[in-house]
């Protein structure tokens, strides 16, 4: 494993000059927007690392493409990461750390998967300061008087707890506000969140959030950021929060790590500015979208491709032999126990995956990522299935071996990615109706028959026609475990009904949010979480990564 080399180096190793680093410590860094524009050079290409339905625990798609990145290199190719920030939900719930794992990490884990650069605290404090100015405006009564029954503005906070998903406030009497019900989301849920990765500048981020809307009139009239004169504190908030964080994997390749929205209830993508950025330094730049190709890998080419003008050269897709037996059926205290046929029988959600790569026009690679538990006869299974379907795979190690044990990854992906490269084809037009995408999306990439709306689902669409914004695309959520809107559903279901509880919108983002089944935008915490494992000792951290 390479020793790490002051970030300042790593920097000058990507042709960043020092005039556009902004230090946090030896080992992370700021980088100035104007870095990205300074180089002149032509942008590289982009590798796409995506997966099949996961478990509850991942698959490994962060340290696959770190392994991934780190083979590259140890070809001798300019190579760079981007990637998302963690978010302490996760961190302390369910997961743990998103920094890879073995010797695919980045470094240093335990600062990026905290406080980081302070990105998180920054649109947290934009957000809920967007909050408090409403609640002032409310209680001022000042023109124009809204109804507290149609504010659309929630707070967030970076942490699971349910409890605070509906909450009353202004309790107390007439001095403590206006009684109203709202609640909380988490961070990664935040419009601010999702307007901050998908804007290509200060001034695209501004004119965003100019477009947040956070109330209605009486007259159902939108009420935005702008029209409460927000807009200027929060780009204050934001000031440094829209430049990327440059940080190096273990064995020494760069990493912008930027953004962190989730892909079930957001769009999965780390920022458009920290991938550009990426790509104008590097001749590949290897990113990742969050759970299965599903959601994180449509929303990946619906929404960021098509917005910031972005395609790919190659998409990975990670496959475990763990996963497979989940879609097999087998229960989950029995996932590690070897089982080829089991990881037959969950072969179709495999399959499906790789014909929804194809619908962008793409051949995937398949990555299988080897556990500990997994045997060499679940290995062939999958081998075999994917010969069947003519897509090259590999088995990576890079788990255990760092970049050496991604070569073969490394050398499959360059292969097909020098090959001529076709544009994808978005799997809609965003000016065809709502209710047409969204059909389009639930028939293409999870294999619904039909598509029901409950009441306010279809209220919300004639809301939404109504202010000229179903011309948007869509940002679908729903459980990251299943193409159902059941969790519990595993495989590869067809022709099943997707129902759509809500349509919200995004105007600031720039899309609209299907939400199905019981999918929330504020995680609760697992019957075991990852924080009660965690401690501080002798000024060390134990327990994160």
């Amino acid at each position: 494993m390479a020793a790490q080399r002051p970030i300042q180096e790593t920097a000058e190793s990507l042709g960043i000059a020092p005039e556009y680093v902004l230090l946090h410590g030896n080992d992370k860094a700021k980088i100035r927007l104007e870095a990205g524009a300074a180089t002149g050079r032509r942008p590289g290409k982009l590798i796409l690392v995506s997966a099949m339905t996961p478990t509850g625990a991942g698959e490994g798609k962060t340290t696959t493409t770190i392994g991934l990145a780190q083979g590259m290199a140890r070809l001798g190719l300019s190579t760079c990461i981007a990637l998302r920030e963690p978010s302490l939900g996760p961190t302390f719930g369910m997961k743990g750390g998103a920094t890879g794992g073995g010797r695919s990490v980045l470094v240093p884990a335990e600062d990026i998967n905290l406080h980081f650069t302070g990105d998180f605290h920054a649109i947290t404090s934009a957000h809920n300061l967007l909050a408090a100015l409403l609640d002032n405006h409310i209680h001022r009564n000042k023109p124009p008087h809204l109804d507290p029954r149609r504010i659309l503005w929630p707070r967030v906070m970076d942490l699971n707890d349910r409890s605070l998903r509906h909450l009353v406030v202004g309790l107390g009497g007439a001095l403590q506000g206006i009684p109203r019900e709202t609640g909380f989301e988490i961070t990664p849920a935040s419009e601010i969140m999702a307007a901050l990765c998908l804007a290509e500048d200060r001034e695209d981020l501004r004119a965003r959030i100019e477009r947040l809307i956070v109330a209605e009139a009486s007259d159902g009239t939108p009420f935005t950021a702008h029209d409460l004169g927000a807009v200027g504190a929060m780009m204050v908030l934001l000031r440094d929060a829209i430049r990327p964080n440059l940080v190096q994997t273990a064995e020494g390749v760069p990493a912008f790590v930027h953004g962190g929205p989730f892909a079930n209830i957001a769009h999965g993508c780390n920022s458009v500015i920290a991938t550009k950025m990426a790509m104008s330094h590097a001749d590949w730049t290897v990113t990742e979208a969050g759970f299965g190709f599903d959601l994180g890998g449509e929303k990946f080419f619906d929404i960021k491709c098509a917005s910031a003008g972005l395609d790919t050269a190659a998409v990975v897709l990670v496959v475990t032999a763990r996963a497979l037996k989940r879609h097999g059926g087998v229960a989950r205290d029995k996932l590690t126990v070897p089982d080829p046929e089991a990881v037959r029988w969950g072969l179709g959600n495999l399959r499906k995956h790789v014909e929804s790569v194809r619908i962008f026009r793409e051949t995937p690679i398949v990555a299988i990522n080897r556990f500990d538990a997994d045997s060499e006869e679940e290995i062939a299974v999958i081998r075999e299935a994917c010969d069947d379907m003519r897509v090259p795979s590999e088995v990576a190690d890079h788990f255990q071996h760092g970049g050496d044990g991604a070569t073969a990854l490394a050398e499959a992906v360059i292969k097909h990615a020098e090959k001529e490269m076709k544009p994808f084809d978005p799997l809609y037009a965003w000016s065809e109706p709502v209710k047409d995408k969204l059909h389009r999306v639930a028939s293409a990439m999870y294999g619904a028959g039909h598509v029901t709306y409950e009441y306010p689902a279809e209220k919300d669409i004639e809301r939404i026609d109504r202010l000229g914004h179903a011309g948007l695309p869509l940002c679908v959520a729903k459980t990251p475990l299943s193409f159902t809107g059941d969790a519990t559903i595993v495989g590869r279901p067809r022709d099943f009904e997707l129902k759509i509880r809500r349509v919200l919108l995004s105007a600031g983002a720039g899309y609209l949010v299907p939400l199905v089944g019981d999918i929330v935008r504020m995680p609760g915490l697992p019957a075991d979480p990852q924080a009660t494992r965690m401690d501080l000792i002798d000024g060390e951290v134990t327990g994160l990564v």
